[in-house]
């Protein structure tokens, strides 16, 4: 009997350790052998953990390894977009640095001619200007007398982060042929200055003309790096006066010469002035060339009775006659009402947005056009050292919702496309290259 419950015993014992030899193997597991007694009561180095697995693409921080991931769930586009605007709109206002050691002949060169009531009009451009460029721009404003000191006064008052980015001289109204009273008084006042630009700015290479009612929504830059796309005879360069030809002004009432089939209009015009002073124009008066200041005047004497815009209808002349000098650049740089008020008819605005405003006919002062309107007041009023997201463009989105019973006003993505996008590209800078730099330091 003893003999049989020893037996029995030792054959539990081996069943027992047979089980708990199986088990780890069960669980996927090898257990190491155990150490001989000699060495097990030594000291031993703690066994290096296994390298840690990168956490997968996607993964959330502190997610248990092993445990099933669950993707998070996509934002919408619209939720995401909104809460980047929602960061940018937290940042302070940077303006975009501007290279301090730039040469003057890399300067932008920008004019405009501002007589009457256009005081404030020029100013608010002046500012669109200043808000989003990059390089420094000399500011060469024609006026009158009295309003001299004003623009002086005006623009030396505002914050030294944006006078650093530009340099202004302020010249009287001059016509330095023909009759100055008859200039003067030719379509609005003193608008037929800008035919006269090359004449009296003789040491500026190149040059930007815009007229008073107009907005820059994207970096000046941009429109002056069109002057690089001038093949060798063109000078100067405007936009289509209307994208339909058959309900154009020009192709319907029109009793002189005109460019293309809709002419040009001259409210955004971009000059190689040292081209213009050094060609010969052919021309309707004479068989052989004149050079520009000869032929200002005796042009106007031709075709005075037959013009009705003035110094534009004088390019649109011009340009009849020597076509190869023209450089035509897309509507959205020259956006103006009639792109919009009988249908959307500026394919390039469509795409990629308004990127200069021109507000003729008085719409930012009146309530026929306020998509317009309200762009104008954006930037008057955007105080400067205020973030740009907060203090103009939510505003600016919640004034376009009360204009949507406007042509205009139902296509706001055209108006604020380019200008969001300038304003993201002041923010990327700031914070890529001067934030980034300072943490690496």
């Amino acid at each position: 009997m003893k003999l049989r419950s020893k037996a029995a015993a030792l054959l539990l014992l081996a069943l027992a350790a047979l089980l708990l030899a199986l088990l780890p193997l069960r669980a996927g597991r090898a257990e190491p052998p155990a150490l001989p007694a000699r060495l097990a009561s030594a000291p031993q180095r703690p066994p290096e953990p296994p390298p840690a697995r990168p956490p997968a693409r996607g993964s959330l921080p502190g997610a248990v390894p092993g445990a099933p991931r669950r993707r998070p769930p996509r934002p919408r586009a619209g939720r995401r977009r909104a809460g980047s605007l929602e960061k940018l709109a937290r940042r302070p206002v940077e303006p975009i640095n501007v290279q301090a050691v730039l040469p003057r002949e890399l300067w932008i060169h920008l004019a405009v001619v501002a007589c009457g009531d256009r005081l404030e009009e020029t100013l608010v451009m002046l500012k669109s200007a200043v808000l989003f460029s990059h390089r420094k721009i000399q500011f060469h404003i024609f006026t009158e007398e009295s309003l001299k000191p004003e623009f002086d006064k005006q623009l030396r008052q505002w914050p030294d982060l944006y006078t650093k980015k530009f340099e202004h001289r302020i010249y009287s109204i001059t016509f330095s042929v023909g009759n100055p009273q008859e200039w003067k008084k030719l379509f609005k006042p003193c608008a037929a200055q800008r035919l006269f630009l090359p004449v009296i700015l003789k040491d500026v290479d190149s040059l930007l003309y815009v007229d008073t009612d107009v907005l820059f929504l994207r970096p000046v830059d941009d429109i002056w790096k069109l002057l690089r796309q001038f093949n060798s005879t063109q000078l100067a360069a405007m936009a289509p006066e209307h994208e339909i030809p058959k309900i154009g002004w020009y192709s319907r009432f029109a009793r002189h010469p005109f460019y293309g089939t809709a002419g040009v209009n001259s409210g955004v015009m971009l000059m190689n002035l040292t081209r213009i002073r050094s060609t010969q124009f052919k021309n309707s008066m004479i068989p052989t060339g004149l050079a520009w200041k000869d032929m200002l005047y005796p042009l106007y004497q031709k075709y005075k009775n037959a013009i009705t815009w003035g110094d534009q209808d004088l390019l649109n002349i011009i340009f009849y006659f020597n076509p190869e000098c023209l450089y035509v650049f897309p509507c959205q740089w020259n956006y103006r009402p009639d792109h919009c008020m009988y249908g959307s008819n500026c394919r390039e605005a469509e795409l990629e947005g308004v990127s200069v405003l021109h507000g003729n006919r008085g719409v930012y002062h009146d309530d026929k056009q306020p998509t317009f309107k309200a762009l104008y007041e954006a930037i008057r009023d955007f105080p400067f050292q205020d973030n740009l997201f907060q203090s103009m463009y939510y505003p600016l989105q919640l004034k376009f919702l009360e204009t949507v019973h406007t042509l205009c006003g139902r296509i706001p993505q055209v108006f604020l496309k380019q200008i969001e996008k300038t304003m993201r590209r002041v923010y990327e800078k700031h914070v890529i290259i001067r934030v980034g730099s300072n943490q690496m330091h």
